[in-house]
């Protein structure tokens, strides 16, 4: 992609991964991809805010001559040193020797740590400036949001905020990179899913760096992955502050593993039953198919979720056990939860659900469904049973 101006002497100097299969390793991004996002302001002095992942680096680097022809690279501001966005490093300094580099008190000895840079890197402080000519950056520490050393940086001139992870999300930018120029709502799968799995286990420290950021005028966000929010930047400040909250909309979210069919039948049976409770949105995920980052991220919306699972050698079914997991790192909260167990010849499933229940203290809807092996007619009325008590937990949210 060729860079692009987002004000006088401001540019996006970018790049898009279609590479990459799993995001930190984790979460499925083969379809969507994922934007590395970078800037550059051309002033007096020469600032490039954020570098970007290592294999794109030769990209980046074009990118910025395209920009500042060859002018030298003043200062590097390093707003979250994760390898994503931090490991271009070595490759700019290599073509900038002389580049002075700044971050948060902890950014400086990541820096040290991942790519053994000690010389001229500079610490910053909390609301301190630096002056680039007509542009001035201060910067913002925002710790666990969400490395400990992560920080934002805001230029006073166009208030604009360079926001690192806060306000991303998945997917590239394609062919445009501002949300004027896109279909900004079909991001909203791409922005929830990136937000419960990345920024969720650590939601109270994103809250808490909303409402510092809330005593700013900003008038255009430039995130570290996806759009870049000029025309509509409450859009993308109302999404993250609601994600932040855990608010929730009505609906069901079932997550099930089967092995041989019988734990699919019983959840067939449940999301049913609740629609005949008059449960519109319900949505189903088979964990032995589908990356659970997509569960992970409308459970996170969504009031209702069931889980279901079948016992394994007298523990619980080794894909739902990794959903536990999970779960319970990013804390979800406020939702309404049901189970489903099923066993053969001795359970386990079970013990696993309440000791997930005890941990994370979870508000269940009613008492766990147990089924031996096939469905039988009284299950099929204990599934009812926890369908009208999802039902109703709808109904008072």
């Amino acid at each position: 992609m060729k860079t692009r101006e987002v004000f006088d002497n401001i540019h996006w100097i970018g790049v898009n991964d279609r590479e990459t299969v799993a995001f930190e390793g984790l979460w499925n991004i083969e379809k969507e991809g994922v934007a590395y996002n970078a800037y550059i302001i051309n002033d007096d002095k020469v600032a490039v805010i954020d570098t970007v992942k290592a294999f794109k680096a030769n990209e980046f680097l074009d990118n910025i001559k395209e920009v500042i022809g060859d002018k030298q690279v003043d200062y590097l501001i390093v707003n979250h040193v994760e390898p994503d966005h931090s490991s271009g490093i070595l490759a700019l300094r290599d073509v900038y020797p002389d580049m002075a580099i700044y971050a948060s008190k902890k950014g400086v000895d990541m820096i040290g740590n991942f790519f053994n840079v000690c010389d001229n890197v500079h610490e910053l402080a909390e609301g301190e400036t630096l002056p680039l000519g007509e542009h001035t950056l201060q910067f913002f520490m925002t710790p666990m949001v969400h490395w400990p050393e992560s920080m934002v940086t805001y230029e006073t001139k166009t208030k604009t905020l360079f926001s690192m992870d806060i306000f991303g999300s998945f997917g590239t930018v394609n062919g445009g990179i501002f949300d004027d120029e896109n279909d900004y709502e079909s991001y909203e799968d791409s922005i929830n899913r990136y937000y419960a799995c990345i920024v969720g286990k650590v939601t109270g420290q994103a809250e808490r760096a909303l409402n510092k950021l809330a005593s700013i005028e900003i008038k255009t966000i430039c995130p570290a992955h996806g759009l870049v929010w000029r025309s509509h930047p409450e859009y993308i400040l109302n999404k993250y502050t609601s994600l932040a909250k855990c608010e929730k909309q009505e609906g069901v979210v079932i997550v099930y593993g089967t092995m041989y069919g019988n734990t699919r039948d019983a959840v067939e049976i449940l999301a049913n039953e609740l629609k005949a409770q008059g449960v519109r949105n319900i949505k189903m995920y088979d964990l032995s198919r589908v990356d659970i980052s997509y569960a992970i991220a409308d459970i996170w919306v969504t009031k209702g979720v069931v889980l279901a699972a079948p016992s394994y050698y007298s523990k619980i079914f080794p894909k739902m056990a990794y959903m536990l997991y999970k779960l319970s790192e990013v804390k979800v909260k406020n939702n309404k939860l049901g189970f489903v167990c099923n066993y053969s010849w001795s359970c386990g499933a079970d013990r696993e659900f309440e000791r997930f229940i005890e941990e994370t203290k979870a508000d269940v809807a009613s008492p766990m469904v147990l089924i031996k092996s096939g469905v039988q007619p009284e299950d099929q009325e204990k599934l009812a049973v926890l369908a009208k008590d999802m039902a109703q937990a709808m109904q008072e949210a």
